[in-house]
């Protein structure tokens, strides 16, 4: 974890996109199931689907004195207007992880410092027949990249929150987990 271990990650997107979803089970996994300390605080725009949203997840071993992000270690990106509503959120050394097929980021919009790394979320829950499971492809991405929570701890989360989709949403993860090992190691 970075900052004497407390770290910071921020999902956003539109609503409907599983972006809240993502951030509780997240949240979840690293309370509940890893023993550690954490807060998710979450806005969206008033409109049911399609306005702005953000789900944002604090891990630390230690007590959590606030609940607010400060500088964002991993920012998830599940639109272009995300990425650049809170691109400048982003701490140096940061990571950004977007989904490739909604947000292209021309490199001269790419912060200097911070890793990027593209994932086809959208495309890999499609081809599990679940295109609403591209959420958990990210959360087996942001596992596999950050290490906030262990995988066991994220499985155990997806199956409390989705006990009759279980299948489906954990070989999402999977696949995230799968994806992230490919972009970590630059194939």
């Amino acid at each position: 974890m970075s900052r004497e271990g407390r770290m910071e990650i921020r999902f956003a997107g539109f609503g409907g996109q599983g972006v809240i979803t993502a951030g509780y089970v997240l949240a979840n996994a690293a309370s509940i199931y890893d023993g550690l300390h954490a807060v998710m605080t979450q806005s969206y725009g008033p409109e049911a689907r399609g306005g702005a949203c953000k789900a944002d997840i604090i891990v630390s071993p230690d007590a959590i004195d606030y609940p607010k992000t400060s500088n964002v270690d991993y920012l998830v990106a599940l639109s272009l207007d995300a990425y650049v509503t809170f691109r400048d959120q982003v701490r140096p050394g940061g990571v950004v992880i977007y989904e490739e097929d909604l947000v292209d980021i021309p490199e001269g919009e790419r912060l200097p410092g911070v890793r990027y790394y593209p994932v086809p979320a959208l495309e890999a829950a499609r081809e599990l027949g679940a295109p609403l499971a591209a959420n958990m492809v990210m959360l087996g991405v942001v596992q596999a990249v950050s290490g906030a929570v262990s995988l066991d701890a994220l499985k155990e989360a997806v199956v409390e929150r989705f006990p009759r989709f279980r299948d489906v949403n954990l070989r999402a993860v999977d696949r995230g987990v799968e994806l992230a090992d490919g972009l970590l190691l630059g194939g």
